[in-house]
């Protein structure tokens, strides 16, 4: 019920924001037709954002048949653990991304779907990619995904509402706020829109990394997991999120940045207080273990692997 209420006032706050986006553009008659867009859109969300999403990052479906023997395992990890957390099993795609990275997305666990990068497969070993995939079927038992997918369709919507406001707008008697309001309107719309976005999202990750460490059993290994794939997207440039930033607050680290801070403007938490959390889970947590992960960011080796990976 709390996810429930969690995604209408989420979706309520977004809708708000896209028709006030219309009567800065057009006025009365541009936030009619925005609450019309707004709940066509909301409607289309709900049953085809997951797709949408997908498709934005290139994913294909995989499945346990793949030719890739790294694939496959990946897959059945998958499947294994769906299967021991009591939930549907998800369809699984990859990613033809060589930053390290992941997402969930679906309305429900029924109609849900996990999507690993070629880069996670490649630089992680078996264990910190279960830990990974943990996390993503943590945001699926949580119902978290309609929450992520729905928000990143309208958001980046609302960002491209927002950018073309100068060419639908009318001459400059009929927009509120005239050319002015309208250079405002582009800047600060999408921030907004983001700022929803962030308002639950770092409370969603910690959430996420607690119940993923009890579904693969293993809190090291995500936190593990969660410091290399902050190192390697650092310097790993992901074009398809570059070119779909509302989707960004999706993956299980920033695909922008590959950082975090806890603060107004970001949507994911700093990975150090994340894996600070996950070791006192594991009971290994220590002082010096933080420091050196607020000093380097990262506290793993890169882990080193051949083209064939570590599987087949």
């Amino acid at each position: 019920m709390h996810n429930h209420i969690r995604t209408f006032m989420l979706l309520a706050a977004l809708t708000a924001l896209f028709m006030g986006v219309g009567y800065l553009i057009g006025g009365t008659g541009g936030m009619l037709i925005a609450l019309l867009l707004a709940g066509g859109m909301n409607l289309f969300s709900y049953w085809n954002a997951d797709k949408i999403v997908l498709r934005m990052h290139g994913a294909q479906e995989v499945d346990e048949s793949h030719a890739d023997a790294l694939v496959r395992n990946f897959v059945r990890d998958v499947h294994e653990m769906a299967d021991g957390a009591g939930l549907p099993r998800p369809k699984v795609y990859v990613m033809a991304t060589e930053q390290p990275n992941a997402f969930a997305t679906g309305r429900d666990p029924e109609h849900a779907a996990v999507a690993a990068t070629v880069g996670l497969l490649r630089m992680l070993d078996r264990r910190e990619i279960r830990g990974v995939m943990a996390h993503e079927l943590a945001h699926v038992k949580n119902r978290d995904t309609l929450t992520m997918t729905v928000t990143a369709t309208i958001a980046g919507a609302i960002s491209a509402l927002a950018n073309f406001a100068l060419f639908f707008g009318g001459d400059d008697r009929e927009r509120p706020g005239g050319i002015v309001g309208t250079i405002a309107l582009m800047i600060l719309a999408p921030m907004a829109a983001s700022l929803v976005q962030m308002a639950i999202s770092r409370a969603r990750e910690y959430e996420a990394d607690r119940g993923g460490a009890e579904i693969c059993g293993d809190p090291e290994a995500l936190a593990d997991a969660l410091q290399k794939i902050e190192h390697y997207a650092r310097g790993t440039v992901n074009l398809p999120a570059e070119r779909n930033p509302a989707t960004g607050q999706m993956f299980i680290i920033n695909p922008l940045s590959g950082r975090g801070a806890d603060n107004l403007f970001s949507t994911h938490p700093a990975t150090h207080n994340r894996v600070a959390a996950l070791m006192e889970m594991a009971g290994k947590v220590t002082a010096p273990v933080r420091r050196a992960a607020r000093a380097v960011g990262t506290a793993v080796p890169v882990t080193r692997r051949s083209e064939k990976g570590p599987w087949s």
